[in-house]
């Protein structure tokens, strides 16, 4: 009896082997698709673009600063106490000031960085399935994969699916990955 249960075992787990070879297996690396893609460029140009003008702002307001300080640190003893009150007290409301503009900027930042993300995200998935669906993938992993091997890691051609779409095909910037099957 026992070695009819061994036996049924072997052929059991050896149905289960053949008939998961039959499955196409993909890998995406989720993260590099987002620093490599068109998209993500653009954002980061479109996030630039929209931030720099407060962003020198608060660059000369630190430089202001800056100045009313060493104006300060080297004046003081030739400066009349009701000059030296009036300058501290510029620099206290220009150091409060500044401090409130910069948190309203990272706020601003990381909101508006967030809101593309998303965009940018959901195009992704969109073209991994996309991807999948065109190269007969039955399972495609992403996030906690800690090994794939070039076999099976589709991220390049999720790259040149994002790059085609956004309307610079550049084959070259594929690299030597491409997942060829099982």
């Amino acid at each position: 009896m026992f070695i009819a249960v061994a036996v049924l075992l072997a052929f059991n787990a050896s149905l289960t082997v053949a008939h998961a070879e039959d499955y196409k297996i993909g890998t995406v690396n989720a993260v590099r698709i987002l620093e490599q893609s068109p998209q993500a460029e653009q954002l980061r140009a479109k996030i630039q673009k929209e931030f720099a003008p407060r962003d020198r702002k608060l660059v000369a307001s630190q430089k202001k600063l800056k100045e009313m300080e060493d104006r300060l640190n080297k004046d003081a003893a030739i400066m009349s106490d009701a000059e030296q009150e009036k300058l501290q007290k510029q620099i206290v409301n220009l150091r409060r000031d500044l401090k409130r503009d910069q948190d309203e900027f990272r706020e601003d930042l990381t909101f508006r960085r967030n809101e593309e993300l998303n965009k940018i995200q959901k195009e992704i998935v969109q073209a991994i399935q996309t991807v999948a669906k065109e190269h007969n993938y039955d399972l495609v992993l992403s996030d906690g994969v800690i090994f794939a091997g070039t076999k099976v890691d589709m991220t390049d051609m999720v790259l040149q699916y994002l790059k085609k779409k956004n309307g610079n095909d550049d084959t070259a910037a594929a690299g030597g990955n491409s997942a060829t099957g099982k």
